[in-house]
C-alpha cells in the first residue's frame, strides 16, 4: 500500500518544515505549497493515480488565502476529495465557522502541538493505527494536546 500523500499549503517556510517534519515521521509522503495559487497548480498537475489524501492548510496567504484554495478544491469535480485540515494562528470561532464553511474537516491553532496535528492528520486519513500510537505518544510523554 501506497504511503499516504498530503500537501501542506503555508506561506512560512518554518511552519511548512514543521509540518512536513511531524507528518513525515509518521511514514506520510508530504509535498509543499506557498500559497493557495501553487495548491492548485499542483492538485492540477497530478497524476489521477496519485491524488492528494490530505491538504494541511493556513488561513492567511499571499495571491489565494486558505479559504479561497479550499471553495476552490471543492469546487472542481476533477479534483478527488480529500480531507482538508486548517491550521492558522486565527483562532476566534468566527474563524473556525469560516473555515468549515469553506470546506474543512478540521481546524487546528497554530503553533498545532505534535500529538495534537498527528492525531487529527491520521484520523481525516482513517489511519487509526498512527492515531492510536500518536495518542500512546502523547500520554508517554505527558503532553495532552
Amino acid at each position: 500500500m501506497k504511503p499516504h500523500r498530503i500537501l501542506v499549503v503555508d506561506d512560512a517556510a518554518t511552519v511548512r518544515m514543521y509540518h512536513r517534519k511531524m507528518l513525515g515521521d509518521l511514514g506520510w509522503r508530504t509535498e509543499e505549497a506557498v500559497n493557495g495559487v501553487e495548491a492548485l497548480e499542483k492538485v492540477l498537475t497530478q497524476p489521477a493515480d496519485e491524488p492528494f489524501d490530505l491538504f494541511v492548510v493556513d488561513v492567511n496567504m499571499p495571491k489565494m488565502d486558505g479559504y479561497a484554495l479550499l471553495r476552490e478544491l471543492r469546487r472542481l469535480p476533477q479534483v478527488p476529495p480529500a480531507p482538508v485540515l486548517m491550521v492558522s494562528t486565527e483562532a476566534q470561532l468566527h474563524d473556525t465557522a469560516a473555515a468549515y464553511d469553506a470546506g474543512a474537516n478540521a481546524y487546528l491553532v497554530k503553533p498545532a502541538r505534535p500529538p495534537e496535528l498527528a492525531i487529527t492528520a491520521a484520523l481525516l486519513l482513517g489511519d487509526l493505527p498512527t492515531a492510536r500510537q500518536a495518542a500512546g505518544a502523547a500520554c508517554t510523554t505527558g503532553d495532552r494536546s
